[in-house]
C-alpha cells in the first residue's frame, strides 16, 4: 500500500509517518498544504490519501474540499480523512460521491487504539468505509427527518451500517440473527426509496447521499 499523508503539524504528520511504516506501510509523501496534497497525488499516484480537514492558508476546509476533488479525480483513490473536527457538509458529500474506493473519516482525538487505526486504515484501502460513530449520529440527526418512517431497530441497524458494519457484526452487536438483519436493510431500503443491494460499501454510501440530497 503507497499512501499520500497531508497533515500541517509537523509532530503528527512525523508520527503518523512512522507508525505507518512501522506496520509495513509506504509513505510516499507527506505534505502540510491542501496544494501540495493534490501535486503529490499526481506525482505519486498512491492507494490512500490521509487529510486533516483544516490545512493551510484559510485554515477552513482546505484538506476536505481537496479530498473531495480527488475522489472526483481519481475514482480509485481511497481517502481517509483523520482531524479533531466535524464539517458534516463536506463530509456526507464525500462520503456520498460515487465510486469504488473506499473512504473514512476517524476524530484523532477517538483513536486510542494503534492497531485498530492501521486496521481501519488497511480496510479503506480495501475499499472499505469507515466513519466515527460519532461523525455518523451527527450525519444522521442533522437529517432527522426521512427516518421518522423507520422503526428503531431499523434506525438502529442504518446507523450501524453507516458505520461500516457487515449483516454479521450487526447481528452480533445487535444481538440477532443475519436473517433479521438482512429484513430490517430490506425494510430500511424500502422506506428511504433506495434499491437494496448485498454491497456493505454501495449501501452506506446510497443512504449517505439519500440524506445529503435531503439537506437544507
Amino acid at each position: 500500500m503507497r499512501v499520500v499523508l497531508a497533515e500541517d503539524g509537523i509532530l503528527v504528520r512525523e508520527g503518523v509517518v512512522g507508525l505507518l511504516t512501522r506496520f509495513g506501510i509506504e509513505v510516499v509523501a507527506a505534505v502540510g498544504d491542501a496544494s501540495s496534497l493534490v501535486s503529490a497525488v499526481s506525482a505519486y499516484g498512491p492507494d490512500l490519501v490521509i487529510t486533516d480537514v483544516r490545512m493551510p492558508p484559510g485554515f477552513s476546509d482546505e484538506g476536505l474540499r481537496a479530498a473531495i476533488a480527488l475522489r472526483a479525480a481519481h475514482p480509485t483513490l481511497a481517502i481517509l480523512v483523520l482531524s479533531q473536527y466535524i464539517e458534516l457538509t463536506y463530509a456526507a458529500e464525500l462520503l456520498a460521491a460515487p465510486s469504488e474506493a473506499g473512504v473514512g473519516y476517524l476524530l484523532k482525538d477517538r483513536v486510542t487504539d494503534v492497531t485498530t487505526f492501521v486496521d481501519a486504515v488497511r480496510r479503506i484501502a480495501a475499499g472499505d468505509t469507515v466513519v466515527d460513530p460519532k461523525i455518523v449520529k451527527q450525519l444522521l440527526a442533522r437529517n432527522s427527518s426521512p427516518l421518522e418512517r423507520l422503526s428503531p431497530r431499523e434506525r438502529q441497524v442504518l446507523s450501524l451500517m453507516a458505520e461500516g458494519r457487515s449483516n454479521t457484526a450487526i447481528a452480533r452487536t445487535l444481538i440477532l440473527s443475519e436473517a433479521a438483519v438482512a429484513k430490517n436493510i430490506t425494510g430500511i431500503f424500502t422506506k428511504l426509496g433506495l434499491p437494496p443491494t448485498d454491497d456493505d460499501n454501495r449501501r452506506i454510501l446510497a443512504v449517505l447521499a439519500y440524506l445529503q440530497r435531503r439537506s437544507p
